[in-house]
């Protein structure tokens, strides 16, 4: 019969004399005592950390203002496939990561689930309990690699994809900053003249007299709506926004804005060649990790983070299912360029 495991408080010293505090989970404050001495800790204090039953059911592990990026997941990912591969065990692996790791966020998640799998959950299954960390390829992948006994490569190929994610993302952010930038200016200045030099002109006009061109008395229009009304196109522009956001997060409407994106003459080519890019890496990626071909379209559909792409891959699914090849179904997808 197994004992119930509580939440310690401890205070300790490592080998370098430095003191750290913090939670660790344990039958009793002797096994906690054993645990902190396996990490390399000397117990100083340990305490039952006293929690009430509601404020148990409503912890969330993990739960920090801090934000895990990307980039930290990877730098976890690779470290802790090099020592996987140096023959440390996961449970000693899993304690360095977390004593190393300056993001609050990421350390809280990386001790419970060292927590998990010290109580015999599999690392995945450990990992999965942190949805917003660690993704549904993620957790694939890490399970893939379980089972065929290549995690430390596993997670070699994970931290491959997440850098080659991070420095996609910085060469996007970079090709559409000059762009963004000039719309911004052109923006700016077109509402700077409307609400400040076309009402000084205005007054010039009406001091002059006579009928002016309509393209000229339209724009004195405008000024002077925008003028009196500033507060309505405010609102208009926050409440658009709002609902812009709504619609995108159905169905429908997150089909119908990827769309709108690929159509785009500037963005569109950028947005596809994106769309296409993940697609490929990911099922890339899944195919040497060992994931059958069929979960593997599965994870791309759910991880494509574009809805026609999506639809794309899962149309590929249902057609090698019916024992079609992989390349006939994608080619009645515009999304998909001839190469691919």
């Amino acid at each position: 019969m197994s004992t119930a495991s509580s939440t310690f408080e401890y205070r300790a010293r490592d080998r370098s004399g430095a003191i750290h505090a913090g939670e660790i989970d344990g039958s009793t404050s002797t096994a906690v005592a054993q645990a902190l001495r396996e990490r390399g800790f000397i117990p100083l204090k340990i305490d039952e950390k006293k929690t009430s039953a509601f404020s148990k059911e409503i912890r969330i592990p993990g739960l920090s203002r801090s934000k895990v990026k990307t980039k930290d997941i990877s730098i976890f990912s690779r470290q802790m496939a090099t020592m996987v591969n140096s023959g440390l065990t996961l449970i000693r692996v899993l304690s360095i990561l977390e004593m190393q790791t300056d993001n609050d966020a990421l350390r809280q998640v990386i001790s419970d689930v060292r927590s998990r799998v010290e109580r015999g959950t599999d690392l995945s299954t450990a990992l999965e309990a942190h949805p917003k960390v660690f993704g549904h390829l993620y957790v694939s992948m890490v399970r893939a690699g379980e089972v065929g006994g290549a995690l430390d490569e596993t997670l070699s190929r994970l931290a491959d994809t997440l850098e080659a994610n991070v420095r996609l993302r910085g060469k996007v952010k970079s090709a559409m900053a000059y762009p963004v930038v000039v719309l911004f200016l052109i923006l700016a200045i077109v509402a700077g003249m409307l609400l400040f030099v076309v009402p000084i002109f205005q007054g010039m006009y009406e001091d002059l007299g006579g009928a002016l061109p309509a393209p000229t008395q339209l724009l004195i229009t405008i000024s002077g709506v925008l003028t009196t009304f500033w507060w309505v196109g405010l609102l208009g522009t926050f409440g658009g926004f709002y609902f812009l956001k709504k619609w995108k997060a159905t169905p429908e409407g997150a089909k119908a804005w990827d769309s709108f994106k690929l159509k785009l003459p500037v963005f569109g080519g950028l947005v596809q060649k994106v769309a296409v890019s993940r697609f490929a890496r990911t099922f890339s990626v899944l195919s040497r990790t060992g994931v059958p071909v069929l979960q593997a379209l599965d994870i791309v559909a759910m991880t494509a983070g574009n809805a026609l792409v999506a639809d794309a891959v899962r149309e590929v699914q249902s057609s090698v299912k019916g024992g079609e090849s992989l390349a006939g179904p994608r080619e009645r997808h515009d999304v998909f360029p001839p190469k691919v």
